[in-house]
């Protein structure tokens, strides 16, 4: 089986919110895009709470959480994996988030995108971490809640923000 490496984080000066997922899936890989796979509802989430039009240009989405304060990372450095379920992940490796929190000392909370990101993170932070970890619903397609209930949920950022 062959390892697979996440992306390199976005992240800027500004960011104070980081939103963590697991291990970019193969069409993301494929792309070399942050939740490239059409049916995921990462970025159809990221247009409705920031309240802009919905567009599929990479760089518009880029400049939509950098305007916004949000950063982007996965938990997984590299692992191996068949396909794109976070249950087909072997021999993972993690990435360095205390690290980038050090070196970003704006970011004030983390949300993580789905059950698995929670759970790598809670296992490399520990759940007593010096900022808040919150997990949210998967974006993922295979996380079947409608997409209205998980912008609900996901609608805590924006009350964050507006803090």
């Amino acid at each position: 089986m062959n390892r697979i490496n996440s992306f390199p984080p976005i992240v800027y000066d500004n960011s104070q919110i980081l939103i963590l997922g697991s291990m970019p899936g193969a069409k993301s890989l494929e792309m070399n895009q942050y939740y490239a796979f059409p049916q995921n509802q990462f970025w159809k989430i990221m247009f409705h709470l920031f309240d802009s039009e919905f567009s599929n240009d990479y760089e518009t989405r880029i400049n939509l959480i950098k305007q916004n304060n949000i950063a982007l990372w996965d938990v997984i450095e590299s692992c191996e994996r068949k396909g794109s379920l976070d249950t087909e992940i072997k021999s993972e490796i993690d990435n360095d988030i205390s690290q980038l929190i050090e070196n970003h000392p704006n970011i004030k909370i983390i949300f993580c995108n789905g059950q698995k990101s929670y759970k790598n993170l809670v296992k490399i932070l520990g759940k007593n971490f010096k900022i808040p970890i919150v997990v949210l619903p998967s974006t993922s397609p295979l996380h079947t809640v409608k997409f209205e209930e998980k912008l609900e949920s996901w609608k805590v950022i924006i009350d964050y923000l507006l803090k």
